[in-house]
């Protein structure tokens, strides 16, 4: 037993010295597979049209997968600047494999716009070069789906592999742990994978259930439960042409809204501490304040389920919405879109958790100096705990990054002909990785035509509202100061 054990902490070492190598490895190997799974599906409805290119994806992604999980792997100590590395460089590289349908396709797509589709699928922005779905291969238009689902799962991944230089809440909301060994990290991303395959298959069911055909609810499923923005039609009028459709279309966009173990956590509830459901319960008050601000003040086009779905994509940073005359609301759904949803959830944004405790404390610390002898604790309503300083600091840079980001990202599209209206709304939209729609006054907005540079700034910006320039700085960090 004691040589067993011997043997065991030499291969846990082993794996946590070369878990950024196994992460990339992983994701090569999971794309071969779903680019066998398009090769099943172009054989068996007669889609012939682009069936190499999935043919040469599989074998491209196969070979680099098992080169990089069984070459000799170097023995060094894995840190975190190695797996803020490592995310990144994932986030550059998968997209390529990605692209290569696009380019290998007969559609005759330049390197740079495949590349820019492969990225928008990945990081779940949406953000589409193609300006008639309906002309497109359907096995195709199931590759642009499956890459926001491939997304979704990097993202949530990433977020383990990155928890230490996350703030503890996120921690708090799904596990024990503060930092997790190879085996603890191995057990979370399997149970995230059975979790997102099982939410995928619930709305599934759901937009099967109103009678959507399969092909259109397998691909928004994929879309809904990453918080993409690729649609397998041009119009989304189309497939909902009921209230009850638009509804429980609405209501399984709320799924990427609020933390991606809410349904485990409820169907296991006697298993559960309080302190799990904390943040999805501040999310339902959330949720619950905007409807009935928008019934009651906000609902000028007298169809509130329109409304609805603006407001629950927009807090979901999905960005889908049906076509109408939002105009008058289109600054207010671009905050939810800052706002955004879940601390643990693929969804984006600034967090609703961060934004409402960094509301609270900066009023208690007001009002402390204006009432002097009052007492104001920044505890957490229906929990044991207090916001820390240091949390509040985490929250604070962050929104000061955000702003500086917008700041340059803004500044660069207006540089590059874009107008200043439609250069801010696009930033804040690449930031928050949300499509552009109706919602926002974005809907005829026509990435094709934009230049080569503009292009190049969206990409970068893409990753970087997926990886949050936080982590850079961090890497900065350990280059520029040496202490």
């Amino acid at each position: 037993w004691k040589q067993l054990k011997i043997y065991l902490e030499l291969a846990h070492s082993k794996l946590m010295k070369n878990i950024s190598i196994i992460y990339i490895g992983s994701f090569c190997l999971l794309l071969s597979l779903l680019s066998f799974f398009n090769i099943i599906y172009s054989y068996y409805f007669n889609l012939y049209l682009n069936i190499d290119a999935y043919i040469y994806t599989l074998f491209i992604s196969l070979f680099i997968g098992c080169i990089i999980l069984f070459k000799k792997k170097s023995e060094f100590k894995i840190s975190i600047y190695h797996k803020i590395i490592t995310v990144f460089l994932g986030y550059l590289f998968l997209p390529i494999l990605i692209a290569l349908p696009y380019y290998l396709s007969i559609y005759n797509i330049s390197l740079l716009d495949c590349y820019f589709e492969a990225i928008s699928g990945f990081t779940s922005t949406g953000f589409s070069i193609f300006n008639n779905i309906k002309h497109l291969d359907q096995s195709l238009i199931i590759w642009r789906s499956t890459s926001q689902w491939v997304g979704g799962i990097y993202f949530l991944f990433s977020i383990i592999l990155l928890i230490d230089i996350f703030d503890t809440t996120i921690k708090k909301s799904f596990t024990e742990f503060i930092s997790f060994n190879f085996l603890e990290t191995l057990k979370q991303y399997f149970k995230i994978l059975i979790i997102y395959t099982l939410l995928t298959l619930l709305i599934f069911l759901i937009l099967s259930l109103i009678n959507l055909r399969v092909f259109d609810s397998f691909n928004l499923s994929l879309s809904i439960i990453s918080s993409g923005g690729f649609l397998p039609v041009d119009q989304l009028d189309s497939l909902f042409d009921t209230d009850l459709k638009r509804l429980f279309f609405t209501l399984s966009m709320l799924i990427s809204f609020f933390s991606l173990f809410l349904l485990f956590n409820l169907f296991f509830l006697k298993f559960k501490k309080p302190k799990f459901f904390i943040e999805d319960f501040y999310l339902i008050v959330f949720l619950t304040f905007l409807i009935i601000i928008f019934f009651v003040f906000l609902n000028y086009n007298r169809n509130f389920i329109i409304t609805l779905t603006s407001i629950v994509t927009s807090i979901s940073n999905i960005g889908f919405s049906f076509q109408t005359d939002n105009s008058n609301l289109n600054f207010i759904y671009i905050i939810l879109v800052i706002i955004g949803g879940s601390l643990f959830s693929t969804s984006s944004g600034l967090r609703f958790f961060k934004v409402y405790n960094l509301i609270k404390f900066s009023l208690n610390d007001l009002l402390s100096h204006s009432k002097p002898n009052h007492i104001y604790t920044n505890k957490i309503i229906f929990s044991d705990n207090f916001i820390d300083q240091s949390e509040i600091n985490k929250y604070f840079l962050s929104v000061i990054i955000f702003l500086l980001s917008l700041t340059l990202v803004c500044s660069l599209l207006t540089i590059l002909d874009i107008n200043f209206e439609t250069a801010f709304k696009l930033s804040i939209l690449t930031l928050m990785n949300t499509v552009n729609s109706s919602a926002y006054g974005l809907q005829d907005f026509n990435f094709y035509t934009l230049g080569f540079y503009s292009k190049i700034v969206l990409i970068f910006f893409m990753i970087i509202g997926r990886v949050e320039l936080i982590t850079l700085l961090i890497l900065l960090k350990k280059f520029l100061f040496k202490n």
